[in-house]
C-alpha cells in the first residue's frame, strides 16, 4: 500500500508520461520523414537531432527513476522534510534534466537547467539511498543483527 504522499506524487508524474509518447512519435516522425510515427517538417539540424534525441531518451529514464525513488521513500529513514524534498526533487529533476537537452538544441543558456535538474535528481538519490540504508540498518539492529525483516 502507497503512502499518500507516494500516490500523489506518482499519480502526478505519471500524468508526464503522454508528453514523453507524444515526443516519441514526433522524434519518430522526424527521423523517418514523416514515414512513421508524426509527420512533422523536420529543420533540425544533426546537432539539435542528437539532443532531442538524448531529450527523449533521458525523459523515459528519469520518469520511471522517479516513480521507483516514490515507492522506495515509504520505506526511507528520513525525517517528513527530507522525505517530501526527495519526492519533490525526483519529477521536477526529471522534467529539468530531460527538458533541458531540447532547450539546448535551441539555445546554450539553457545548461543551467541541465545543470539544475542534474542537482535535483542527485539530491533525490542521494536522500533515498542514504535512508533506504539507514532503515535497512535499524532494521537489523532492531533484530538483534539477524537478517530478514
Amino acid at each position: 500500500m502507497l503512502s499518500k504522499e507516494a500516490s500523489i506524487f506518482s499519480g502526478i508524474t505519471i500524468l508526464t508520461v503522454p508528453t514523453i509518447m507524444w515526443g516519441g512519435a514526433a522524434l519518430l516522425g522526424m527521423l523517418t520523414h514523416g514515414e512513421a510515427g508524426l509527420r512533422i517538417h523536420n529543420t533540425l539540424s544533426t546537432e539539435q537531432m542528437s539532443l532531442f534525441r538524448a531529450g527523449h531518451a533521458h525523459a523515459g529514464v528519469w520518469i520511471v527513476l522517479s516513480l521507483v525513488i516514490q515507492v522506495l521513500l515509504d520505506s526511507a529513514a528520513l525525517s517528513r522534510g527530507l522525505r517530501l524534498l526527495a519526492r519533490f526533487a525526483a519529477p521536477l529533476g526529471a522534467v529539468t534534466l530531460s527538458g533541458s537537452f531540447f532547450g539546448l538544441a535551441f539555445n546554450p543558456s539553457f545548461s543551467w537547467l541541465l545543470y539544475g535538474g542534474a542537482v535535483l535528481m542527485a539530491i533525490s538519490v542521494v536522500l533515498a539511498g542514504i535512508g533506504l540504508i539507514v532503515a535497512g540498518v535499524s532494521r537489523s539492529a532492531a533484530n538483534g543483527g539477524a537478517p530478514g525483516r
